[in-house]
Protein backbone atom coordinates (compact mmCIF):
# COMPACT_ATOMS: atom_id res chain seq x y z
CA UNK A 1 0.00 0.00 0.00
CA UNK A 2 1.16 3.74 -0.67
CA UNK A 3 2.22 5.95 1.79
CA UNK A 4 0.12 8.78 2.45
CA UNK A 5 1.31 12.19 3.40
CA UNK A 6 0.21 14.70 6.31
CA UNK A 7 0.58 18.33 6.38
CA UNK A 8 -0.12 20.29 8.99
CA UNK A 9 -0.86 23.73 7.83
CA UNK A 10 -3.18 25.09 10.16
CA UNK A 11 -1.88 27.67 12.91
CA UNK A 12 -2.41 31.34 12.99
CA UNK A 13 1.26 32.09 12.55
CA UNK A 14 1.34 34.17 15.95
CA UNK A 15 5.30 34.92 16.29
CA UNK A 16 5.27 34.59 12.40
CA UNK A 17 3.02 37.85 11.94
CA UNK A 18 0.65 35.26 9.87
CA UNK A 19 -0.70 32.02 8.51
CA UNK A 20 2.63 30.24 7.40
CA UNK A 21 0.97 28.34 4.29
CA UNK A 22 0.19 30.68 2.17
CA UNK A 23 3.56 32.20 2.90
CA UNK A 24 5.89 32.75 -0.40
CA UNK A 25 9.65 31.34 -0.18
CA UNK A 26 11.50 31.59 -3.20
CA UNK A 27 8.71 31.52 -5.84
CA UNK A 28 6.63 28.84 -3.95
CA UNK A 29 4.18 29.04 -1.19
CA UNK A 30 5.01 26.93 1.83
CA UNK A 31 2.08 24.79 1.46
CA UNK A 32 2.55 24.34 -2.19
CA UNK A 33 5.92 23.54 -1.43
CA UNK A 34 5.20 20.56 1.41
CA UNK A 35 3.01 19.06 -0.86
CA UNK A 36 5.39 18.66 -3.61
CA UNK A 37 7.90 17.89 -1.89
CA UNK A 38 5.87 14.83 0.06
CA UNK A 39 4.64 13.95 -4.02
CA UNK A 40 8.20 13.87 -5.57
CA UNK A 41 9.22 11.93 -2.01
CA UNK A 42 6.73 8.94 -3.00
CA UNK A 43 3.46 9.83 -0.70
CA UNK A 44 -0.18 9.31 -2.01
CA UNK A 45 -2.45 10.63 -1.17
CA UNK A 46 -1.72 13.78 0.66
CA UNK A 47 -3.62 15.81 3.02
CA UNK A 48 -3.58 19.39 3.99
CA UNK A 49 -5.01 20.78 7.16
CA UNK A 50 -5.69 24.30 7.22
CA UNK A 51 -7.45 26.24 9.65
CA UNK A 52 -6.64 29.94 10.07
CA UNK A 53 -5.94 30.21 6.68
CA UNK A 54 -8.24 28.24 4.26
CA UNK A 55 -7.24 28.18 0.52
CA UNK A 56 -6.85 25.94 -2.47
CA UNK A 57 -4.00 23.54 -2.50
CA UNK A 58 -3.68 21.79 -6.04
CA UNK A 59 -2.58 18.34 -5.61
CA UNK A 60 -3.58 17.72 -1.68
CA UNK A 61 -7.38 16.85 -0.34
CA UNK A 62 -8.15 19.93 2.07
CA UNK A 63 -9.59 19.17 5.63
CA UNK A 64 -10.40 22.13 7.51
CA UNK A 65 -9.67 22.05 11.02
CA UNK A 66 -12.23 24.17 12.70
CA UNK A 67 -10.71 23.73 16.23
CA UNK A 68 -7.31 24.97 15.20
CA UNK A 69 -6.72 26.96 18.09
CA UNK A 70 -6.24 24.34 20.52
CA UNK A 71 -3.08 23.84 18.62
CA UNK A 72 -1.52 20.97 16.40
CA UNK A 73 -2.64 18.15 18.49
CA UNK A 74 -6.16 19.50 17.07
CA UNK A 75 -5.03 19.61 13.43
CA UNK A 76 -3.18 16.14 13.26
CA UNK A 77 -6.20 14.34 15.24
CA UNK A 78 -8.13 15.70 12.07
CA UNK A 79 -5.56 14.99 9.60
CA UNK A 80 -5.28 11.36 10.81
CA UNK A 81 -9.29 11.14 10.45
CA UNK A 82 -9.49 11.85 7.25
CA UNK A 83 -6.58 9.31 5.54
CA UNK A 84 -7.28 5.87 5.05
CA UNK A 85 -3.58 4.54 5.09
CA UNK A 86 -1.16 1.91 6.03
CA UNK A 87 1.14 4.54 7.14
CA UNK A 88 1.25 8.26 7.22
CA UNK A 89 4.46 10.56 6.41
CA UNK A 90 3.29 13.89 8.79
CA UNK A 91 5.47 16.98 8.18
CA UNK A 92 4.61 20.45 8.93
CA UNK A 93 4.25 23.31 6.39
CA UNK A 94 7.43 25.02 8.28
CA UNK A 95 10.09 23.58 7.39
CA UNK A 96 11.35 24.87 4.02
CA UNK A 97 14.53 23.17 3.86
CA UNK A 98 12.74 19.61 3.76
CA UNK A 99 13.38 17.64 1.22
CA UNK A 100 11.85 14.93 -1.45
CA UNK A 101 14.80 12.86 -0.60
CA UNK A 102 14.60 12.75 2.91
CA UNK A 103 10.56 11.94 2.41
CA UNK A 104 11.76 9.12 0.34
CA UNK A 105 13.95 7.62 3.16
CA UNK A 106 10.47 7.21 5.19
CA UNK A 107 8.52 6.07 2.75
CA UNK A 108 11.42 3.22 1.46
CA UNK A 109 11.70 2.45 5.49
CA UNK A 110 9.55 -0.55 6.62
CA UNK A 111 9.58 1.27 9.68
CA UNK A 112 6.15 1.48 11.41
CA UNK A 113 6.80 4.57 13.98
CA UNK A 114 9.39 6.57 12.94
CA UNK A 115 11.18 10.09 13.44
CA UNK A 116 13.28 12.14 11.70
CA UNK A 117 16.97 13.35 13.14
CA UNK A 118 19.12 15.99 12.36
CA UNK A 119 22.76 15.31 13.42
CA UNK A 120 20.92 13.06 15.90
CA UNK A 121 18.35 15.68 16.87
CA UNK A 122 14.70 14.74 16.57
CA UNK A 123 12.11 16.23 14.63
CA UNK A 124 9.82 15.99 11.81
CA UNK A 125 8.89 14.06 9.92
CA UNK A 126 7.29 11.45 11.63
CA UNK A 127 5.86 8.27 9.72
CA UNK A 128 3.07 6.62 11.89
CA UNK A 129 1.57 3.02 10.82
CA UNK A 130 -2.43 2.26 10.51
CA UNK A 131 -1.72 0.60 14.22
CA UNK A 132 -0.30 3.33 15.97
CA UNK A 133 -2.94 6.14 14.82
CA UNK A 134 -5.99 5.53 17.43
CA UNK A 135 -2.88 6.18 20.06
CA UNK A 136 -1.59 9.17 18.82
CA UNK A 137 -4.88 10.63 17.97
CA UNK A 138 -5.78 9.85 22.12
CA UNK A 139 -2.35 11.41 22.59
CA UNK A 140 -2.36 14.29 20.34
CA UNK A 141 -3.43 17.50 22.56
CA UNK A 142 -2.73 20.75 22.58
CA UNK A 143 0.42 21.52 20.86
CA UNK A 144 1.98 18.54 21.50
CA UNK A 145 0.79 16.38 18.53
CA UNK A 146 2.28 13.11 18.65
CA UNK A 147 5.38 13.69 21.21
CA UNK A 148 3.75 11.76 24.12
CA UNK A 149 3.11 8.87 22.19
CA UNK A 150 6.71 8.72 20.63
CA UNK A 151 8.24 9.04 24.08
CA UNK A 152 5.60 6.36 25.39
CA UNK A 153 6.90 3.72 22.52
CA UNK A 154 10.25 4.61 22.27
CA UNK A 155 11.68 0.83 21.59
CA UNK A 156 9.48 1.10 18.97
CA UNK A 157 10.31 4.29 17.08
CA UNK A 158 13.37 4.39 14.28
CA UNK A 159 15.66 6.99 14.19
CA UNK A 160 16.05 7.97 10.83
CA UNK A 161 19.13 10.01 9.76
CA UNK A 162 17.84 12.96 7.12
CA UNK A 163 20.26 16.26 7.95
CA UNK A 164 22.31 14.96 5.38
CA UNK A 165 19.87 15.74 2.39
CA UNK A 166 17.54 18.12 4.46
CA UNK A 167 17.27 20.81 7.00
CA UNK A 168 15.09 20.61 9.87
CA UNK A 169 14.95 24.51 10.44
CA UNK A 170 11.61 25.91 10.83
CA UNK A 171 10.01 29.49 10.19
CA UNK A 172 9.07 30.33 13.78
CA UNK A 173 10.09 33.92 13.41
CA UNK A 174 9.83 36.41 10.88
CA UNK A 175 12.63 37.10 8.88
CA UNK A 176 13.15 38.15 4.88
CA UNK A 177 11.45 35.49 2.59
CA UNK A 178 12.10 35.86 -1.11
CA UNK A 179 9.06 36.15 -3.56
CA UNK A 180 6.85 37.06 -0.54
Amino acid sequence: MPTAGLVLAAGEGRRFGGPKAPAVVDGERLVDRAVRVLREGGCDPIVVVLGAWVGEVPGAQIVVNDEWLEGMGSSLRAGLAALDADRVVVTLVDLPGMSAEAIRRFVNSPSRLAQGAFGGERGHPVVIGSEHIDGVVRAARRDKGARDYLREHAAEVSVIEIGDVASGEDLDEPRPLNGS
